[in-house]
């Protein structure tokens, strides 16, 4: 479910807590060599999200960032910031031929430009976090 976190709302921040985790502390970003992602450049999205993205004339990019128990992707439109938690339970990565990963989450999903090895590299991170089932199962990362 698509959040607006452009203002502080504790009941959004409760949702988002609630489904994907806590922030990691700084000893379990270190651990991991970052839990943010590089800017990734999206190429389509769902019709929400989409919707959306429509409304103002700048480049369509997001991050994603590594939460406990699953992903939180982040994009603006106009002045306003939205946040998409995944759950690792409810994440389905696929990657295309042309240098391209789609994200989805039940009926939701960003395809991003990976033309990065940077991009590649995150990917991975969170692939293998995914297998885990989060944070609390890896260490040889």
């Amino acid at each position: 479910m698509l959040h607006n976190v452009s203002y502080n709302n504790p009941k959004i921040e409760r949702a988002l807590r609630d489904e994907v985790g806590k922030v990691l502390t700084l000893k379990e970003r270190w651990k991991l060599k970052g839990s943010g992602s590089p800017q990734l450049h999206m190429t389509s999205s769902s019709i929400q999200i989409h919707n959306l993205m429509v409304l103002d004339i700048n480049k369509n990019t997001c991050n994603i960032e590594i939460r406990e128990k699953g992903i939180i992707v982040r994009f603006r439109s106009l002045l306003e910031t939205y946040a998409l938690p995944i759950p690792f339970y409810k994440l389905t990565i696929y990657k295309g031929k042309a240098e391209e990963y789609s994200i989805y989450r039940d009926n939701y999903f960003v395809k991003i430009k990976a033309d990065k090895k940077a991009i590649h590299k995150f990917m991975d991170k969170v692939q293998t976090l995914k297998g885990n089932q989060g944070f609390t199962y890896v260490d040889d990362l």
